[in-house]
């Protein structure tokens, strides 16, 4: 399925898989996500939907299968390529430079888009002071996107965490990417922090027309902002819908919540 009818996915990923040893920690992983699209990837743990994450980022190399964005084909390519062609991620631990201030840690996020030299840089010419104005004011944008304006100058490990996690997806954002992988965003935060980062991701989606695959543990917010949900277990996607159908299918409850003494028996 894409957002469009007839309209080339952003991302495209066909029987994709990875072996370790003798053990497929994702076997024939298939999806599309159109453009805007919003679409989740859930599964009880260990049923390596971060696993994923890291095949469509380039961390780990398929031993199977193939991945394209907009038609582009990313295998093998290596994990700063895939970023610079429009793939941007957050992940379950927080990787924010913590003693760098909140607005050099977006800086550092658009270092490829500086075209000044080492002269410039070591002698402050023009060239250096008029791009460094137009990182920081794009800087500022996207941290007042994510809520985080009048906190430039903060260290970023001082920030409270959710503030930590928005300023991971201002990050992100500073890539200008095209599909936007978030990994458990809304881990560790309270409902209101949670509701503020459901109202910040359907905002980038629908004002930058990003396209966004969220692995989240919070069934409540997966159900309300995702418009399709593949899930999977054990390597294997097990079942994929809108929220409703997700909600009411027997291999998904049975994967969250396992088989009754009655059922087994029955098996047996």
């Amino acid at each position: 399925m894409t957002g469009a009818a007839g309209a080339m996915p952003v991302l495209k990923a066909q029987n994709l898989g990875i072996q370790f040893g003798g053990l497929k920690a994702v076997d024939s992983f298939n999806m599309e996500i159109g453009e805007s699209e919003l679409v989740g990837l859930i599964g009880p743990n260990g049923a390596g939907k971060t696993t994923v994450f890291n095949l469509i980022t380039g961390v780990y190399k398929p031993t199977e299968g193939s991945f394209y964005l907009n038609g582009q084909s990313m295998n093998g390519k290596k994990t700063h390529q895939i970023v610079e062609a429009g793939i941007a991620r957050t992940f379950q631990n927080i990787r924010l430079f913590k003693k760098m201030s909140v607005i050099d840690n977006v800086k550092a996020a658009m270092n490829a888009k500086l075209s000044y030299n080492l002269f410039h840089a070591v002698f402050r010419t023009p060239v250096y002071w008029k791009q460094e104005k137009e990182l920081t004011k794009r800087a500022g944008e996207l941290l007042k996107i994510v809520h985080l304006s009048g906190k430039e100058d903060y260290e970023a490990g001082n920030l409270p965490y959710g503030e930590q996690r928005r300023l991971e997806i201002a990050r992100a954002l500073a890539t200008d990417m095209k599909l936007l992988l978030l990994d458990e965003p809304a881990a560790g935060m309270n409902p209101t922090e949670t509701e503020e980062l459901l109202e910040i991701i359907n905002y980038i989606r629908d004002e930058f027309k990003i396209s966004v695959l969220l692995i989240e543990h919070d069934m409540s917010l997966v159900m309300k902002i995702c418009e399709r949900i593949s899930v999977l277990d054990f390597g294997t996607t097990i079942a994929s819908g809108t929220p409703e159908e997700i909600a009411n299918h027997p291999k998904v409850i049975e994967a969250y919540l396992g088989k009754d003494d009655e059922e087994v028996e029955n098996d047996a």
